[in-house]
């Protein structure tokens, strides 16, 4: 049976041969980030695509004009899909802008679907709202967009009843949207 000692020179001898392990492997990779003062030539390159002959005119892509998620620059410009949205970006900014008071409880700019969780005004704790906006076309028109609201008032039984909605409620928020929309489009575009 090993002594008390040996198994402490034993652990030392380890320690030492992990330290050293370590120190090696941290210089190994410090070495690799130094700049080693070399230069390198690239090719010309075109965003993340590289080419040997210089930037070709007309760059073609398999998935046309607009690439993978459509839109072309101009559509951009107007507010028409691209960069990741698959709607109307002022719509959905204006419908995000409007119902920024109203906690969300889901946002698809994809499918251009916004719901709303349910508020409570402080000013009248017995009654709540909900709302769901469908953003409906990538132009920023009168018909491209749709709003569901929906009240419940507080009953004396502490229960959440459904109260009908008017249909002039639905609509000015639409047109509340709307107005928001155009307003972000001036603003953009200075027309």
């Amino acid at each position: 049976m090993d002594s008390k000692e040996d198994i402490i020179l034993m652990l030392l001898r380890s320690f030492r041969m992990h330290a050293l392990l370590g120190l090696l492997a941290m210089t190994g990779l410090s070495a690799c980030g130094a700049n080693l003062g070399t230069e390198s030539s690239f090719p010309e390159s075109q965003g993340n695509r590289v080419f040997q002959e210089g930037v070709p005119e007309e760059r073609q892509t398999i998935f046309g004009d607009g690439g993978i998620l459509g839109g072309t620059d101009k559509d951009l410009r107007d507010g028409q899909g691209g960069g990741g949205i698959g709607v109307n970006s002022y719509l959905w900014r204006a419908s995000l802008d409007t119902l920024s008071f109203m906690p969300l409880s889901s946002a698809d700019p994809f499918g251009g679907v916004i719901i709303t969780d349910w508020y409570t005004p402080p000013e009248s704790p017995g009654e709540r709202f909900k709302v769901t906006v469908y953003i409906l076309d990538r132009r920023l028109r009168a018909d491209g967009i749709r709003v569901s609201a929906f009240k419940q008032n507080l009953d004396t039984t502490n229960n959440w009843v459904p109260v009908e909605l008017t249909p002039k409620t639905v609509t000015n928020l639409e047109n509340a949207i709307l107005t928001r929309a155009r307003e972000l489009r001036i603003a953009r575009e200075g027309q």
